[in-house]
């Protein structure tokens, strides 16, 4: 079999897997080497979004947006490849700048079980774990849709259907994720959105499960120019810290928006970013977990699943952001730092948009 069109047909005969991407950081051909090693066939990798290929975490977006700041190459350890939600591959990646801005992209294959980073560490149990129950959440999903349209058809007053249209939505959220889980796609081009708008959701989806018990505190910055993201993983992500402080027995939740200048987030430095802050009273992270809180599976509550932190700091990363928290019972703050575009609107898009097609 020929190697495909503009790959290197000295690297096709090398034994050491090789891939290359293009300017937009889309896979232009591999080696057979590369397939092999993935268990993909060469004519299935081109046109795919580099940085789909990583199964867990987000090292490659990363590397990717550091090479032209540094020297042109990147060396990453232990990052899990797969190809659509296929078994992981484990290699060290060595990443390297081309003269026409591609990207050649080296796996050195490793242990799978690397036991040196447990933020590294969810189990491919876990992944078909948590399959299962998503094909199990699809009928009840269903039936939640079929009810709510059957109560808008009964709905008189306008808080009724308020709160019918806001069942519908959730519902139509939460099947969107189940889809997800089921079938791992790339994400979605990220588009302008008010951020506040996701906020004023998960207010009114606090409001719902909390009622009186706890006073919601609306601190927003007016003057935000819009975000590029996607409105739906961020409001999971605001969720999630929200409910998380819900049920820290939190009597008073406040979030607060600011726009903040010359923010270094990871390496890079953005002239203008988006501080949002969940803060409330609750008992706060227990001292045992402080270390372990992002982690999957770790939660302070017996009945907790472990995955809304870990989600939340993934969604934030998806969006070239950063997820972090101080806290001590009484007082907790959870920080969401995204970048946003500058005054002259010269800011580049998110990697999520340059690597997902137009």
């Amino acid at each position: 079999m020929s190697p495909p069109p503009a790959f290197d047909p000295a690297l096709d005969a090398l034994v050491t897997p090789v891939l290359r991407a293009d300017r937009h950081g889309r896979v232009v051909a591999c080696n057979q080497a590369f397939a092999r090693w993935l268990g993909v066939s060469q004519k299935r990798l081109p046109d795919q979004p580099l940085v789909a290929l990583e199964a867990e975490g987000d090292g490659l977006r990363g590397a990717l947006q550091a090479l032209d700041e540094a020297d042109g190459s990147r060396r990453l350890r232990r990052v899990a490849l797969a190809f659509l939600g296929g078994e992981p591959r484990f290699a060290d990646v060595w990443l390297t700048r081309e003269a026409d801005g591609g990207t050649l992209l080296e796996a050195h294959p490793v242990d799978e079980f690397p036991g040196e980073d447990p933020t590294r560490a969810l189990p491919l149990a876990l992944s078909a774990a948590l399959k299962g129950l998503a094909h199990e959440l699809r009928n009840p999903l269903a039936g939640l849709k079929g009810a709510a349209q059957l109560l808008g058809r009964r709905a008189g007053d306008a808080d009724s259907r308020e709160l019918v249209d806001l069942i519908a939505t959730e519902v139509q959220r939460l099947t969107q994720l189940v889809d997800q889980l089921m079938s791992p796609a790339p994400p979605r081009p990220h588009q302008p959105l008010n951020i506040h708008g996701a906020l004023e959701q998960v207010v009114r989806l606090a409001e719902q499960e909390a009622g009186w018990a706890v006073r919601l505190v609306r601190d927003y910055d007016p003057s935000l120019p819009p975000l590029r993201g996607d409105p739906d993983r961020l409001t999971q992500a605001v969720w999630n810290l929200v409910r998380n402080a819900i049920q820290a027995g939190a009597a008073n939740v406040s979030l607060r928006t600011r726009a903040e200048f010359g923010v270094r987030i990871g390496e890079q430095v953005h002239a203008l970013a988006l501080r949002m802050e969940i803060v409330d009273d609750g008992r706060g992270v227990p001292e045992a977990l402080a270390e372990q809180i992002f982690l999957p599976l770790v939660s302070g509550r017996a009945d907790g699943s472990g995955l809304g932190l870990a989600m939340a700091q993934q969604v934030a990363r998806e969006h070239g952001g950063s997820l972090g928290y101080r806290s001590r019972p009484g007082h907790t703050v959870f920080t969401l730092l995204l970048p946003l575009p500058d005054g002259d609107g010269d800011d580049p898009p998110p990697a999520a948009d340059r690597a997902a097609k137009p």
